[in-house]
């Protein structure tokens, strides 16, 4: 069975996402497979866990290279649709002090990194590693000389509309103005989500472009 998201925890207020354009069930927003539960300013801030199907050797405790972490068998939600046009969830980013440590981490529990790179990321050298669950794809960014302390962290999420250029008129100020992204023929709007009341970094996404 492959590793999937079933849940991420957000800190974040429901009303906070419903002002981005995005459908919330009481406290829970469905973005394609994956439930975004949003669990308020009193677990803090940001992305504080998440809940994973699949699990290699079963639960994993009491964390996943510092990330809290559960395991479940539940089935997929229905998607739902969202005012913003977000049809999924595109990628989660996971900040990492040692990569190789996280990688290991990752690799105990079922998952496999299907691509590796080292770059650069606002003028500072990364490397990045690629790995999927299910629909979504894993992104893990750290330093190169991979020599850092510290819990690995869950960081950012990117959604996939179907119309960006629709999606970012709707957003207007809410959101910066559309540009290429660093995927080939994809383009991408970065919400300003303190503006929200919103504490995840987040990105709206075009549509994955099949090449050939």
């Amino acid at each position: 069975m492959a590793v999937t998201i079933d849940e991420i925890l957000v800190a974040d207020p429901p009303h906070a996402w419903r002002a981005a354009g995005f459908t919330v069930d009481d406290d829970t927003c469905r973005v394609g497979t994956v439930r975004i539960r949003l669990v308020g300013r009193a677990r803090g801030t940001g992305i504080v866990g998440w809940s994973l199907r699949g699990l290699a050797g079963g639960p994993v405790a009491p964390d996943l290279d510092g990330i809290a972490t559960t395991s479940s068998t539940a089935p997929p939600p229905a998607p739902a649709t969202h005012a913003n046009g977000v049809t999924h969830l595109d990628h989660v980013v996971v900040l990492s002090p040692a990569v190789a440590r996280t990688r290991a981490a990752l690799e105990a529990i079922g998952l496999d990194v299907r691509r590796e790179r080292e770059g650069v990321l606002a003028g500072t050298p990364v490397r990045q590693l690629f790995l999927r669950l299910g629909e979504v794809i894993l992104e893990v960014v750290g330093s190169p000389d991979d020599e850092g302390e510290g819990p690995s962290s869950l960081w950012g999420l990117t959604h996939t509309v179907a119309d960006i250029d629709a999606a970012a008129a709707s957003l207007g100020e809410r959101t910066s103005p559309v540009k290429n992204a660093v995927q080939p023929g994809r383009r991408i709007t970065t919400l300003r989500h303190r503006d929200l009341g919103m504490s995840v970094r987040t990105a709206l996404i075009s549509p994955h472009v099949r090449r050939g």
